[in-house]
């Protein structure tokens, strides 16, 4: 939750200094091109292949045995890393033309892109290591460092803005070399941690070992299997710099909103449930399993399902108060509302692909979800390529939504069919009584947005106190009125919270 409001903190500067247009689009494609290589390789598909095996050695043969593997793959990740990173460096401005290929509309744009990509890209080899360390302290139960490591990013993101914007070329530039020393920074913070808690792994000569040769053999279709969102949104990237200028900076304003409930409740039940179902599936307790994956479940759908509603109904409101200044007008808040309220209907699966896929990878499956996720990405791009003609850059969104929920429902269909997953009537019971709920909540908005303004006219118009504060109303009496009606439908229980809290 710190890390998503320092993350806002950031994005709200950012929308400040840059604005949506030239620098911004120019600077957001710079920080993808890393982010996505990250989130595919190193949070995906890495851990996804990582961290069952550790917890399995773990479990079977001891901590000393699964520390040699995680050195084993710690040397072997940061050689291939360093030569991905080499050969991106020279080939970038090839690669910026397939990422952003609007970009050669508009003179000097996809120069200025390959120029910051070659300073941000670096940040991959750290934010890879990172992510081996993360995996290794989740697995021994250590999730704190790093959930924290995040918060370093946006911390040096907004310093970097604040001290080196005066005396950089442009802000892009400034923001450039400030996510470079966020990979340097988060990195030397999870060395830190591992050595404090004696799981420090060590830098030897790089080994294909067994378990890093079946670790690297599953990597490759863990890309595909755990990265769909991801890819999806690599393709939204591509289509959206042929659509207009500003719409790669309207998605991800709009990304960067709905990741919100997304980081806070998709991040942390994968993160716990992985490792979770590992050693549960590892000591033969399938009951346990069960259990454990309809209890991410029901937390996932309690928290998401209101927040997706939410979201769309408030969307206008939530951009305007948190972006509209300086440089980000009110053409852009109608852009970026717009998109984000097609992002937000694909939030409860965006985490339902994070929890069944959890459900494969606990059981070293990263072959079936590679096959589910083929068949979203076609539905992505087709859907795309329709629904951006009338739609431009909403229809863009909302295909990356559909495309989602079809992921999620390939998936919990798939583990149901094997005998991995069933619904338990906890969870049937409860998800009623969650979405009635949010329709008590969104109609309780409405009905608060039509009085507002009545009272106040256009309200978004007024000082930003005056929208902050009529905000602030929208969220927490949103917030109270689903909380009030799932206790009465019995949709949660005071007890819950207990659970949840120590889950």
């Amino acid at each position: 939750m710190i890390s998503r409001v320092t993350g806002f903190v950031r994005d709200i500067l950012i929308a400040n200094f840059l604005g949506a247009g030239f620098l911004s689009d120019v600077f957001f494609v710079a920080f993808k091109l890393p982010n996505l290589f990250r989130r595919l390789f190193a949070e995906g598909a890495f851990n996804a292949a990582f961290v069952p095996l550790f917890s399995s050695l773990l479990e079977k043969e001891g901590k000393e045995k699964a520390k040699q593997f995680a050195s084993e793959a710690f040397s072997v990740l940061a050689t291939l890393l360093l030569v991905v990173v080499i050969l991106a460096e020279i080939f970038m401005p090839w690669a910026i033309y397939i990422i952003a290929p609007g970009f050669d509309a508009i003179e000097g744009k996809i120069e200025l892109a390959a120029e910051l990509s070659r300073i941000t890209f670096p940040y991959l080899f750290f934010i890879s290591l990172v992510s081996l360390l993360a995996g290794v302290l989740n697995s021994v139960g250590k999730f704190a460092a790093p959930a924290a490591a995040p918060i370093l990013l946006n911390l040096t993101l907004i310093a970097s803005l604040i001290l080196l914007s005066p005396i950089t070329e442009t802000t892009a530039h400034a923001l450039s070399i400030g996510v470079f020393a966020a990979g340097v920074i988060q990195f030397l913070w999870l060395i830190y941690h591992a050595r404090r808690n004696k799981i420090m792994v060590r830098i030897i000569k790089p080994k294909f070992s067994p378990h890093v040769k079946l670790m690297l053999k599953r990597i490759l279709p863990g890309v595909i299997g755990a990265g769909v969102y991801q890819i999806n949104l690599l393709v939204d990237t591509i289509l959206a710099t042929i659509v207009a200028s500003g719409a790669v900076s309207w998605l991800y304003y709009a990304d960067r909103v709905n990741q919100m409930p997304l980081g806070v409740v998709g991040v942390a039940v994968s993160t716990a449930l992985l490792p979770i179902l590992s050693r549960q599936i590892r000591a033969g307790t399938k009951e346990e399993a069960l259990h454990s994956q309809n209890r991410a479940l029901e937390f996932a759908l309690f928290f998401t399902i209101p927040a997706a509603m939410a979201l769309m109904t408030i969307a206008v409101p939530i951009v305007s108060v948190l972006f509209e200044r300086g440089a980000f007008g009110i053409k852009e808040t109608t852009a970026t509302s717009s998109a984000l309220t097609a992002f937000a209907a694909g939030l409860p699966a965006y985490v339902l692909i994070k929890v069944f896929a959890s459900g494969f990878f606990a059981r070293e499956d990263t072959a079936t979800p590679v096959r589910v996720a083929g068949v979203a990405l076609v539905i992505n791009i087709v859907l795309n390529l329709i629904l951006m003609i009338p739609f431009g850059h909403v229809g863009i969104a909302a295909a990356t939504a559909i495309s989602a929920w079809s992921s999620g429902l390939m998936l919990a269909f798939i583990l149901k069919r094997k005998g991995f997953f069933k619904l338990d009537n906890r969870v049937r019971k409860r998800m009623t009584g969650i979405v009635f709920s949010s329709l008590i909540m969104v109609l309780v908005l409405k009905l608060e947005l039509y009085f507002a303004n009545e009272w106040l006219g256009d309200w978004l118009l007024d000082t930003l106190f005056i929208k902050a504060s009529v905000l602030s109303v929208l969220v927490f009496s949103g917030m109270g009125a689903f909380a009030l009606m799932a206790l009465i439908t019995k949709a949660v229980s005071i007890n819950d919270f207990k659970r949840f809290r120590k889950s």
